[in-house]
């Protein structure tokens, strides 16, 4: 499947692009294409994010209205502060297709001292995301599972940790096989991106949040072979996502937006990265 290659959050260390390698900056680095200088979001409060720099879905929704998005999540910040949706300054950007907020569900997701219950819940975000793909296919979404974050901040470096992996190995194969439904039975094409937003720090893997090698390194998987050069060549990082949905999605993304990405698109022509 793809390409795979190790990438890394938390923008350039020292300067004033340093990110700290947290769950909600780094996925407002990934849907905005910049580090925390600009969308100004540094933890998970999510207190006052920088609008102006446009999201994904909202530059897809501005050059195509009638394209679907969609988002699949346990959190509903993801939603509802880092894409702001409905919000005037953040666009009135409304999703298609949400499921998310399963977690205010006590009733039918009781919860317990290990968290048990959000691999319950990725388990029906997993469920619902199989089900709209394969019936609705919106042209792009947000998948975001969260159990195996959960594990580790628990338990650190373990098989616990390991087993969750196994778990999600399972669902991401799920999804697969509802995209490669679309592709066989409705000839489309579909550009599959999976990452994370943080790594896990170097002495137990129960934290996370400083500048460590471990907790900056990440990974890239993407299931298009014909990567460019500057995927081959260069380091790779969460912000080179967003270049490359859009390239993928032929959106026209206005030049004022265009010259603030931090980000390289991974697959296509590029005349010039990481000038320096």
């Amino acid at each position: 499947m793809g390409r795979y290659k190790r990438a890394y959050v938390g923008g350039i260390i020292g300067t004033y692009s340093e990110t700290p390698t947290i769950s909600a900056p780094g996925y407002m680095d990934l849907i905005t294409g910049t580090w925390g200088n600009k969308h100004n979001v540094f933890d998970n409060a999510v207190i006052n994010p920088n609008y102006h720099y446009k999201n994904i879905f909202r530059l897809l929704k501005e050059h195509e209205a009638q394209k679907k998005i969609a988002i699949f999540s346990t959190w509903t910040d993801n939603r509802i502060k880092l894409v702001g949706e409905g919000l005037r300054q953040a666009g009135g950007v409304i999703f298609d297709y949400k499921f998310d907020g399963y977690e205010l569900n006590q009733t039918t997701y009781p919860h317990d001292p290990e968290d048990y219950y959000i691999y319950h819940i990725d388990e029906r975000v997993t469920n619902e995301t199989v089900t709209c793909i394969r019936t609705s296919a919106p042209d792009l979404s947000w998948v975001y599972l969260q159990y195996t974050d959960d594990v580790a901040h628990m338990f650190g470096d373990s098989d616990q940790f390991n087993q969750s992996i196994l778990n999600l190995d399972n669902q991401i194969g799920r999804m697969w096989e509802a995209v490669e439904y679309r592709q066989k039975q409705f000839n489309e094409d579909w550009l599959v991106i999976i990452t994370t937003d943080h790594g896990r720090d170097p002495i137990t893997g129960k934290q996370h949040g400083e500048q460590s090698n471990r907790e900056r390194t990440t990974w890239i998987v993407i299931n298009k072979k014909d990567t460019n050069d500057y995927f081959r060549d260069f380091e790779l990082s969460i912000v080179d996502l967003l270049p490359t949905m859009a390239r993928f999605l032929s959106i026209s993304v206005p030049l004022e937006s265009a010259r603030e990405l931090d980000g390289v698109p991974l697959i296509g022509n590029i005349s010039l990265a990481k000038l320096e």
